[in-house]
């Protein structure tokens, strides 16, 4: 490595189920009203668009069971639900059918918003940027091996203090994870390391100081966060 002029940042990384080798991450991009309730709930035409996407920084990720402070600047902070998924291998203009062979893993994810900041900014017409990548605003459970598979059909749900506020089949989304790699490809050259949130369904809301949210997706590991 080159002589720098200040030490180098630890490059972020997150667990995998069963090993001891960690997966580094890139970059992490998130898919905007991904499922039709959720785009409706948000005051959109779910059939309107094709998917859009914004970003969040690598080092905005958390691990399972972490406690996080309540972001500054925020009087309602919610919850998102979502299927994260790890790219293993480069691609760009990647065509539908190969698109899940770019895949390295699955994991559950909470895409944490600062919700009146996103509203201001939607009023505006600025950026999210301040209102989805801050500080510690993406929790990502164990990430698992593909394996080869397909991407996870299941149910993905979450919970706030043991309160079911969200639920839905991943099959219900708009763009399935072929379609959103494939998509994004067109956008970016995907690299190793590079996360993708897949969308949220309905039922967002805020959680509170103490509270603690679990996101869960079948077949995959929790994804908790306590917000002290």
């Amino acid at each position: 490595m080159p002589d720098t002029v200040i030490p180098c940042p630890t490059p972020p990384s997150l667990p995998v189920a069963g090993r001891a080798a960690r997966f580094p991450l890139r970059r992490i991009f998130c898919v905007g009203r991904n499922y039709a309730e959720h785009a409706v709930e948000m005051g959109h035409d779910p059939q309107a668009e094709p998917p859009f996407f914004f970003t969040k920084p690598g080092d905005a990720v958390v691990p399972d069971g972490a406690r996080i402070p309540y972001p500054p600047a925020t009087h309602d902070l919610h919850h998102e639900a979502e299927l994260v998924v790890a790219i293993g291998s480069a691609g760009a203009n990647i065509a539908r059918a190969s698109a899940l062979s770019h895949v390295w893993g699955y994991a559950a994810g909470n895409d944490l918003t600062r919700r009146d900041l996103q509203a201001a900014a939607k009023s505006l017409r600025r950026p999210w940027d301040m209102a989805k990548g801050f500080d510690n605003s993406a929790v990502v459970g164990l990430l698992h091996s593909a394996a080869g598979e397909g991407a996870p059909q299941g149910r993905i749900t979450c919970r706030v203090d043991g309160q079911l506020r969200q639920s839905a089949r991943l099959t219900e989304m708009i763009w399935d994870v072929p379609a959103i790699i494939a998509a994004l490809s067109l956008l970016v050259t995907l690299q190793p390391g590079d996360l993708i949130f897949a969308g949220t369904p309905s039922g967002v809301g805020p959680i509170a100081r103490g509270q603690t949210c679990t996101i869960e997706i079948e077949g995959l590991s929790p994804a908790r966060v306590m917000v002290v």
